[in-house]
């Protein structure tokens, strides 16, 4: 008995090592790949054979197989996207993107706490909205609209089928219609922060929505504790805070020597 359980030991052992050493090679091969083949095609396509357990159920669960991920496919393919436009040399961002990515897949994924998901959810908007807009700046607007409703759609659902929140259609599709809507205003003006040789870029929109979503989470938790005794006073701080940061980021830190 004794002979068994060290057995199963050293097993679980040696998956979980297994299972580290893949997720940091995926991490870094995604990024690498991506840098030195001058194109995102491979690295698209590695992150999505990563992913190759969504299709390997019975048909009718594919779609809510595929749509359960979709947070996680946000992140892996927005750091490719974001790989690609920084530039066909290694660069301090292509870094860290390593360790973001390596990050998300052995601490940030795996968590399952309320407060993990909506990490999860801030993080997919964050880099999804940021490779969205900079890879759509110079096309159609319809790209742009398209692109955030899928993230705003993805990151609420995330949080929402996380906590059983019961039906949460509407509420997924208004969320991804508000980024959508954003994503619209935002495209005329496009705002996006470089930092020096680093190839780091961030567009002001990515911000701004990732404390919409925020805001927008703490409100619906607010709402879920208080119920019929629910006051706007309940929320007033962090939106009042929201709203001041957004403005400030808006207002002083919309300066067209920024622009692309």
């Amino acid at each position: 008995m004794a002979e068994y359980i060290l057995a199963r030991k050293s097993r679980n052992i040696a998956s979980s090592i297994v299972h580290v050493v893949l997720n940091i090679l995926l991490g870094v091969s995604a990024v690498l790949i991506t840098v030195f083949s001058a194109s995102p095609i491979l690295g698209i396509l590695l992150v999505l054979v990563s992913k190759w357990r969504i299709f390997a159920v019975r048909r009718r669960y594919i779609w809510l197989n595929f749509k359960s991920n979709l947070v996680d496919l946000i992140v892996g393919l927005s750091v490719v996207i974001l790989t690609y436009y920084a530039g066909h040399t290694f660069m301090f961002v292509d870094f860290l993107l390593i360790i973001i990515y390596v990050g998300w897949l052995l601490f940030i994924k795996p968590l399952s706490s309320e407060a993990g998901n909506l990490t999860q959810s801030l993080i997919a908007v964050f880099l999804g909205i940021s490779a969205s807009t900079i890879m759509t700046v110079s096309l159609d607007p319809i790209f742009a609209v398209l692109l955030a409703f899928l993230v705003g759609y993805a990151a609420s659902r995330h949080v929402l089928v996380q906590t059983n929140s019961g039906d949460f259609k509407l509420t997924t599709l208004v969320c991804g219609l508000v980024f959508a809507e954003v994503a619209w205003l935002c495209h005329f003006w496009q705002i996006i922060y470089t930092f020096g040789g680093t190839g780091i870029r961030i567009p002001q929109v990515a911000i701004i929505l990732t404390i919409f979503a925020f805001i927008y989470n703490y409100a619906r938790q607010a709402m879920i504790r208080y119920q019929d005794d629910f006051r706007f006073s309940n929320i007033l701080g962090p939106v009042l805070f929201g709203v001041f940061l957004v403005g400030i980021i808006v207002i002083w830190f919309s300066n067209p020597i920024f622009n692309i």
